[in-house]
Protein backbone atom coordinates (compact mmCIF):
# COMPACT_ATOMS: atom_id res chain seq x y z
CA UNK A 1 0.00 0.00 0.00
CA UNK A 2 1.15 3.14 -0.69
CA UNK A 3 2.31 5.68 1.59
CA UNK A 4 -0.03 8.53 2.55
CA UNK A 5 1.98 12.01 0.86
CA UNK A 6 2.61 14.41 3.89
CA UNK A 7 0.82 17.37 3.11
CA UNK A 8 2.42 21.25 2.94
CA UNK A 9 0.00 24.42 2.80
CA UNK A 10 2.13 27.52 1.89
CA UNK A 11 0.54 30.79 2.48
CA UNK A 12 1.02 33.74 0.58
CA UNK A 13 0.98 37.13 1.27
CA UNK A 14 1.01 40.65 -0.88
CA UNK A 15 5.08 40.84 -1.79
CA UNK A 16 6.68 40.73 -4.69
CA UNK A 17 8.34 37.50 -3.79
CA UNK A 18 5.11 35.76 -4.20
CA UNK A 19 6.96 34.94 -7.46
CA UNK A 20 8.97 32.73 -5.54
CA UNK A 21 6.22 30.67 -3.98
CA UNK A 22 5.95 29.19 -7.38
CA UNK A 23 9.45 27.85 -6.66
CA UNK A 24 8.85 26.44 -3.71
CA UNK A 25 5.68 24.73 -4.46
CA UNK A 26 7.93 22.68 -7.13
CA UNK A 27 10.88 22.21 -4.88
CA UNK A 28 8.26 20.44 -2.28
CA UNK A 29 7.05 18.57 -4.67
CA UNK A 30 10.17 17.02 -5.74
CA UNK A 31 10.83 16.10 -2.25
CA UNK A 32 7.56 13.59 -2.58
CA UNK A 33 5.00 16.78 -0.55
CA UNK A 34 1.68 17.54 -1.71
CA UNK A 35 1.25 20.65 -1.60
CA UNK A 36 -1.63 23.21 -1.24
CA UNK A 37 -1.66 27.15 -1.26
CA UNK A 38 -3.84 29.19 0.54
CA UNK A 39 -3.32 33.60 -0.08
CA UNK A 40 -4.29 37.12 1.21
CA UNK A 41 -6.50 39.03 -1.24
CA UNK A 42 -3.72 41.32 -1.47
CA UNK A 43 -1.13 38.25 -3.18
CA UNK A 44 -3.34 37.86 -6.28
CA UNK A 45 -2.35 41.07 -7.06
CA UNK A 46 1.21 39.46 -7.24
CA UNK A 47 0.45 35.60 -8.64
CA UNK A 48 -2.77 34.44 -10.32
CA UNK A 49 -4.26 32.12 -7.84
CA UNK A 50 -5.00 30.21 -11.35
CA UNK A 51 -1.16 29.32 -11.49
CA UNK A 52 -1.02 28.02 -8.04
CA UNK A 53 -3.84 25.65 -9.24
CA UNK A 54 -2.14 24.63 -12.12
CA UNK A 55 1.04 23.91 -10.16
CA UNK A 56 -0.47 21.85 -7.42
CA UNK A 57 -3.45 20.34 -9.31
CA UNK A 58 -5.55 21.30 -5.82
CA UNK A 59 -7.71 24.36 -5.42
CA UNK A 60 -6.48 27.70 -4.25
CA UNK A 61 -7.96 29.18 -0.97
CA UNK A 62 -8.25 32.94 -1.20
CA UNK A 63 -11.68 33.62 1.10
CA UNK A 64 -12.99 32.39 3.87
CA UNK A 65 -16.12 31.96 2.29
CA UNK A 66 -16.76 31.89 -1.04
CA UNK A 67 -15.98 28.54 -3.81
CA UNK A 68 -15.09 27.17 -0.21
CA UNK A 69 -16.22 23.33 -0.60
CA UNK A 70 -16.18 22.86 2.85
CA UNK A 71 -18.03 25.77 4.75
CA UNK A 72 -15.58 25.98 7.87
CA UNK A 73 -12.64 26.56 5.26
CA UNK A 74 -9.82 27.57 7.64
CA UNK A 75 -10.48 24.69 10.03
CA UNK A 76 -10.63 22.42 7.32
CA UNK A 77 -7.04 23.63 5.74
CA UNK A 78 -5.62 24.04 9.14
CA UNK A 79 -6.42 20.32 10.03
CA UNK A 80 -5.51 19.09 6.79
CA UNK A 81 -1.74 21.08 6.79
CA UNK A 82 1.19 18.27 8.42
CA UNK A 83 3.24 21.78 8.05
CA UNK A 84 2.37 25.53 7.20
CA UNK A 85 5.12 28.14 6.17
CA UNK A 86 4.12 31.21 5.08
CA UNK A 87 6.62 32.53 2.58
CA UNK A 88 6.95 34.95 1.50
CA UNK A 89 5.93 36.45 5.29
CA UNK A 90 5.26 40.41 5.38
CA UNK A 91 5.63 42.21 8.22
CA UNK A 92 1.99 42.82 8.66
CA UNK A 93 0.98 39.19 8.36
CA UNK A 94 3.58 38.79 11.10
CA UNK A 95 2.33 41.31 13.42
CA UNK A 96 -1.05 40.13 12.97
CA UNK A 97 -0.33 36.27 13.48
CA UNK A 98 1.99 37.47 16.64
CA UNK A 99 -1.05 39.53 17.92
CA UNK A 100 -3.47 36.56 17.68
CA UNK A 101 -5.38 38.51 14.74
CA UNK A 102 -7.24 36.56 12.34
CA UNK A 103 -9.21 38.84 9.67
CA UNK A 104 -8.45 36.31 6.49
CA UNK A 105 -8.64 32.99 5.43
CA UNK A 106 -4.32 32.90 5.78
CA UNK A 107 -4.10 34.22 9.43
CA UNK A 108 -7.38 32.33 11.10
CA UNK A 109 -5.50 29.15 9.43
CA UNK A 110 -2.58 30.34 11.01
CA UNK A 111 -4.36 30.69 14.09
CA UNK A 112 -6.26 26.79 13.71
CA UNK A 113 -3.61 25.22 12.97
CA UNK A 114 -1.69 22.54 15.30
CA UNK A 115 1.04 21.68 12.59
CA UNK A 116 4.27 23.01 12.70
CA UNK A 117 4.27 26.60 11.62
CA UNK A 118 6.93 28.09 9.46
CA UNK A 119 7.37 31.59 8.18
CA UNK A 120 10.22 33.42 6.05
CA UNK A 121 9.66 36.94 6.15
CA UNK A 122 10.10 39.33 3.21
CA UNK A 123 10.07 43.09 2.90
CA UNK A 124 11.48 46.29 2.57
CA UNK A 125 15.13 46.37 4.92
CA UNK A 126 13.80 49.24 7.03
CA UNK A 127 10.93 47.12 7.81
CA UNK A 128 12.57 44.33 8.69
CA UNK A 129 14.97 46.01 10.95
CA UNK A 130 12.20 47.89 12.42
CA UNK A 131 12.13 47.17 15.89
CA UNK A 132 8.48 46.15 16.16
CA UNK A 133 9.02 43.58 13.75
CA UNK A 134 11.79 42.10 15.57
CA UNK A 135 10.04 42.01 17.80
CA UNK A 136 6.88 40.69 16.44
CA UNK A 137 9.78 38.10 15.08
CA UNK A 138 11.07 36.91 18.42
CA UNK A 139 7.39 37.11 20.03
CA UNK A 140 6.49 34.04 17.43
CA UNK A 141 10.02 32.40 17.86
CA UNK A 142 9.20 32.22 21.58
CA UNK A 143 6.26 30.67 21.04
CA UNK A 144 7.88 27.52 19.01
CA UNK A 145 7.61 28.94 15.34
CA UNK A 146 10.06 28.58 13.26
CA UNK A 147 11.50 31.96 11.92
CA UNK A 148 13.27 31.60 8.89
CA UNK A 149 15.95 35.03 8.91
CA UNK A 150 15.86 36.94 5.53
CA UNK A 151 18.44 36.99 3.26
CA UNK A 152 20.54 39.93 2.71
CA UNK A 153 20.61 41.14 -1.19
CA UNK A 154 19.38 43.61 -3.71
CA UNK A 155 15.46 44.35 -2.90
CA UNK A 156 12.72 44.86 -5.33
CA UNK A 157 12.67 48.50 -3.97
CA UNK A 158 16.15 49.27 -5.03
CA UNK A 159 17.75 49.31 -1.45
CA UNK A 160 20.09 46.88 -0.29
CA UNK A 161 20.01 45.13 2.55
CA UNK A 162 18.48 42.13 4.62
CA UNK A 163 14.88 41.83 3.68
CA UNK A 164 14.62 38.75 0.56
CA UNK A 165 12.63 36.09 1.04
CA UNK A 166 14.81 33.05 1.42
CA UNK A 167 15.42 30.50 -1.63
CA UNK A 168 12.89 28.30 -2.10
CA UNK A 169 15.42 25.16 -2.23
CA UNK A 170 16.45 26.22 1.49
CA UNK A 171 12.98 26.58 2.63
CA UNK A 172 12.24 23.32 1.05
CA UNK A 173 15.35 21.65 3.39
CA UNK A 174 14.08 23.33 6.13
CA UNK A 175 10.26 21.98 5.70
CA UNK A 176 11.96 18.22 5.01
CA UNK A 177 14.25 18.65 8.33
CA UNK A 178 11.07 19.06 9.82
CA UNK A 179 8.93 16.92 8.74
CA UNK A 180 11.17 13.73 7.79
CA UNK A 181 12.85 14.47 11.23
CA UNK A 182 12.44 11.43 13.61
CA UNK A 183 11.06 11.75 16.94
CA UNK A 184 13.15 9.72 19.03
CA UNK A 185 13.79 12.14 21.35
CA UNK A 186 10.57 13.21 22.13
CA UNK A 187 10.15 13.16 26.27
CA UNK A 188 13.65 13.27 26.90
CA UNK A 189 15.99 16.55 28.18
CA UNK A 190 18.81 17.96 26.33
CA UNK A 191 21.73 20.68 27.75
CA UNK A 192 23.56 21.77 25.56
CA UNK A 193 26.52 24.46 25.78
CA UNK A 194 27.97 26.54 23.01
CA UNK A 195 29.93 28.99 22.02
CA UNK A 196 33.27 30.65 23.31
CA UNK A 197 33.38 31.88 27.15
CA UNK A 198 34.84 35.23 27.98
CA UNK A 199 37.50 36.10 30.86
CA UNK A 200 37.65 39.72 31.13
CA UNK A 201 41.45 41.64 31.65
CA UNK A 202 39.70 44.70 32.37
CA UNK A 203 36.58 46.26 31.04
CA UNK A 204 38.27 46.10 27.84
CA UNK A 205 39.94 42.81 26.89
CA UNK A 206 39.46 39.22 27.66
CA UNK A 207 41.05 35.75 26.97
CA UNK A 208 38.81 33.82 24.89
CA UNK A 209 39.02 31.79 21.83
CA UNK A 210 36.85 31.77 17.64
CA UNK A 211 34.49 29.31 18.58
CA UNK A 212 31.53 30.83 16.56
CA UNK A 213 28.74 28.18 18.34
CA UNK A 214 27.36 26.44 14.91
CA UNK A 215 27.53 23.47 16.32
CA UNK A 216 26.59 23.27 19.69
CA UNK A 217 23.21 25.50 17.84
CA UNK A 218 22.72 23.10 15.23
CA UNK A 219 22.84 20.11 18.30
CA UNK A 220 20.15 22.08 20.08
CA UNK A 221 17.80 22.27 16.88
CA UNK A 222 18.55 18.76 15.76
CA UNK A 223 18.08 17.71 19.34
CA UNK A 224 14.35 19.95 19.21
CA UNK A 225 13.16 18.65 15.61
CA UNK A 226 13.64 15.08 17.42
CA UNK A 227 10.96 16.34 20.09
CA UNK A 228 13.43 17.00 22.93
CA UNK A 229 13.47 19.63 25.43
CA UNK A 230 16.47 21.43 25.22
CA UNK A 231 18.19 24.11 27.54
CA UNK A 232 20.89 25.80 25.09
CA UNK A 233 23.76 27.18 27.78
CA UNK A 234 25.37 29.70 25.32
CA UNK A 235 28.00 32.19 25.35
CA UNK A 236 28.81 34.84 23.56
CA UNK A 237 27.82 34.13 19.77
CA UNK A 238 26.46 36.28 17.15
CA UNK A 239 23.68 33.47 16.05
CA UNK A 240 20.02 33.93 16.34
CA UNK A 241 18.39 32.21 19.47
CA UNK A 242 16.74 28.77 18.07
CA UNK A 243 12.85 29.18 18.00
CA UNK A 244 11.52 27.44 20.94
CA UNK A 245 14.34 26.62 22.62
CA UNK A 246 15.03 28.07 25.89
CA UNK A 247 18.55 29.86 25.82
CA UNK A 248 20.33 30.95 28.86
CA UNK A 249 23.25 33.26 28.01
CA UNK A 250 26.26 33.30 29.90
CA UNK A 251 29.60 34.71 29.11
CA UNK A 252 32.56 33.47 31.44
CA UNK A 253 33.26 29.81 32.78
CA UNK A 254 32.09 30.62 36.13
CA UNK A 255 28.69 31.58 34.67
CA UNK A 256 29.02 28.70 32.46
CA UNK A 257 29.24 26.47 35.37
CA UNK A 258 26.78 27.77 37.44
CA UNK A 259 24.20 27.76 34.72
CA UNK A 260 25.33 23.96 33.87
CA UNK A 261 24.86 23.00 37.53
CA UNK A 262 21.17 24.53 37.43
CA UNK A 263 20.21 22.31 34.45
CA UNK A 264 22.48 19.17 34.28
CA UNK A 265 20.36 17.39 37.38
CA UNK A 266 17.31 17.01 35.35
CA UNK A 267 18.62 16.01 31.82
CA UNK A 268 18.56 12.90 30.04
CA UNK A 269 21.73 14.00 27.75
CA UNK A 270 24.21 16.93 28.23
CA UNK A 271 26.78 17.80 25.32
CA UNK A 272 29.27 20.10 25.55
CA UNK A 273 30.33 21.43 22.69
CA UNK A 274 31.37 25.15 24.73
CA UNK A 275 34.61 26.01 24.34
CA UNK A 276 35.45 26.76 27.59
CA UNK A 277 38.61 29.20 28.54
CA UNK A 278 40.74 27.35 30.84
CA UNK A 279 42.05 30.43 32.77
CA UNK A 280 41.34 33.37 33.76
CA UNK A 281 42.55 36.50 35.10
CA UNK A 282 43.08 36.48 38.85
CA UNK A 283 42.54 39.83 39.14
CA UNK A 284 40.60 41.79 36.94
CA UNK A 285 41.04 45.12 36.70
CA UNK A 286 38.11 47.90 37.62
CA UNK A 287 39.80 50.07 35.22
CA UNK A 288 41.31 49.99 30.92
CA UNK A 289 44.76 49.26 31.56
CA UNK A 290 46.96 51.98 30.12
CA UNK A 291 50.23 51.17 28.42
CA UNK A 292 52.99 53.09 29.12
CA UNK A 293 51.00 53.36 32.59
CA UNK A 294 50.10 49.79 33.34
CA UNK A 295 52.85 48.58 31.62
CA UNK A 296 53.53 45.47 34.75
CA UNK A 297 50.17 44.76 34.71
CA UNK A 298 50.02 44.23 30.88
CA UNK A 299 53.33 42.04 30.48
CA UNK A 300 52.23 39.63 32.69
CA UNK A 301 48.85 38.55 34.19
CA UNK A 302 48.59 36.15 37.04
CA UNK A 303 45.71 32.97 35.44
CA UNK A 304 44.37 31.00 37.53
CA UNK A 305 42.13 27.49 36.39
CA UNK A 306 38.44 27.46 35.69
CA UNK A 307 35.97 25.24 37.05
CA UNK A 308 35.81 21.58 34.86
CA UNK A 309 32.69 21.62 33.50
CA UNK A 310 32.67 18.45 31.50
CA UNK A 311 34.54 17.02 34.08
CA UNK A 312 32.26 18.32 37.12
CA UNK A 313 29.21 17.04 35.37
CA UNK A 314 30.40 14.07 34.07
CA UNK A 315 31.67 12.79 37.71
CA UNK A 316 28.43 14.09 39.07
CA UNK A 317 26.11 12.25 36.59
CA UNK A 318 23.17 9.74 37.28
CA UNK A 319 22.99 6.36 36.39
CA UNK A 320 20.93 6.73 33.05
CA UNK A 321 22.49 10.21 31.70
CA UNK A 322 24.20 10.77 28.94
CA UNK A 323 27.26 12.82 28.70
CA UNK A 324 29.19 13.85 25.72
CA UNK A 325 32.24 16.10 25.15
CA UNK A 326 34.03 17.72 22.54
CA UNK A 327 37.69 18.36 22.19
CA UNK A 328 39.41 20.90 19.88
CA UNK A 329 43.03 19.57 18.52
CA UNK A 330 45.28 21.07 16.86
CA UNK A 331 47.50 17.21 16.78
CA UNK A 332 47.14 13.85 17.99
CA UNK A 333 43.61 14.24 17.58
CA UNK A 334 42.21 10.66 18.83
CA UNK A 335 45.14 10.00 21.41
CA UNK A 336 44.41 13.25 22.77
CA UNK A 337 40.60 12.68 22.82
CA UNK A 338 41.01 9.14 24.56
CA UNK A 339 43.14 10.68 27.70
CA UNK A 340 40.21 13.28 28.08
CA UNK A 341 37.64 10.36 27.83
CA UNK A 342 39.77 8.56 30.41
CA UNK A 343 39.42 11.63 33.20
CA UNK A 344 36.44 13.57 32.42
CA UNK A 345 33.72 10.57 33.23
CA UNK A 346 31.99 11.51 29.91
CA UNK A 347 30.80 8.13 28.15
CA UNK A 348 32.18 9.74 24.79
CA UNK A 349 33.98 12.20 23.26
CA UNK A 350 33.28 13.91 19.77
CA UNK A 351 37.10 14.60 18.73
CA UNK A 352 38.05 17.13 15.62
CA UNK A 353 41.02 19.34 14.60
CA UNK A 354 40.93 22.59 14.19
CA UNK A 355 44.26 23.03 13.03
CA UNK A 356 45.11 24.97 10.11
CA UNK A 357 41.52 26.90 10.01
CA UNK A 358 39.21 23.96 10.46
CA UNK A 359 36.87 23.38 12.49
CA UNK A 360 36.16 26.61 14.40
CA UNK A 361 33.57 28.87 12.60
CA UNK A 362 33.50 26.67 9.59
CA UNK A 363 30.23 25.19 8.40
CA UNK A 364 31.58 21.49 7.74
CA UNK A 365 33.27 19.52 10.59
CA UNK A 366 35.57 15.92 9.72
CA UNK A 367 35.61 14.56 13.39
CA UNK A 368 35.70 11.73 15.58
CA UNK A 369 33.37 9.89 17.74
CA UNK A 370 35.11 8.54 20.33
CA UNK A 371 34.08 5.97 23.13
CA UNK A 372 35.99 3.24 25.46
CA UNK A 373 35.10 0.68 22.50
CA UNK A 374 35.68 2.21 19.25
CA UNK A 375 36.65 5.57 17.27
CA UNK A 376 34.06 6.50 14.42
CA UNK A 377 34.85 9.21 11.93
CA UNK A 378 32.50 11.45 10.97
CA UNK A 379 33.00 13.59 7.76
CA UNK A 380 33.21 15.96 6.08
CA UNK A 381 29.22 16.50 7.12
CA UNK A 382 27.79 19.85 7.86
CA UNK A 383 26.73 20.89 11.39
CA UNK A 384 23.79 19.73 11.05
CA UNK A 385 24.53 16.53 9.63
CA UNK A 386 27.00 16.19 12.59
CA UNK A 387 24.40 16.99 15.27
CA UNK A 388 22.36 14.10 14.26
CA UNK A 389 24.97 11.93 14.11
CA UNK A 390 26.19 12.81 17.65
CA UNK A 391 22.50 12.16 18.81
CA UNK A 392 21.85 8.94 16.80
CA UNK A 393 25.07 7.84 18.98
CA UNK A 394 23.68 9.10 22.25
CA UNK A 395 20.76 7.26 21.84
CA UNK A 396 22.81 3.98 21.31
CA UNK A 397 24.84 4.76 24.37
CA UNK A 398 21.77 5.29 26.08
CA UNK A 399 20.28 2.26 25.38
CA UNK A 400 23.26 -0.08 26.61
CA UNK A 401 23.04 1.40 29.94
Amino acid sequence: MEEMKKTVLIGVTGCIAAYKSCELVRALQKKGYRVKVVMTENATHFVDPTTFRALTNEPVAVNLFAGAADPIYHISLAQEADLFIIAPCTANVAAKVACGLADDLLTTTALATEAPLVIAPAMNVHMYQNAITQQNLKTLAARGITIVEADEGYLACGEVGKGRMPEPAQLAEIVDDILSAPKDLAGKKVMITAGPTIEPIDPVRYISNPSSGKQGYALAQAAQTRGAEVVLVSGPVSLDAPAGIKVVPVKTACQMMEACSESFPECDIAIFTAAVSDMRPSIVADAKLKKGVNDKELSSISLVENPDILKTCGHAKKPGQIVIGFAAETNDVIENAQKKLATKGAQAIVANDVSEGKGFGADENDAFFVTQDEVKPFGPLSKRQLADAILDEALILASTL
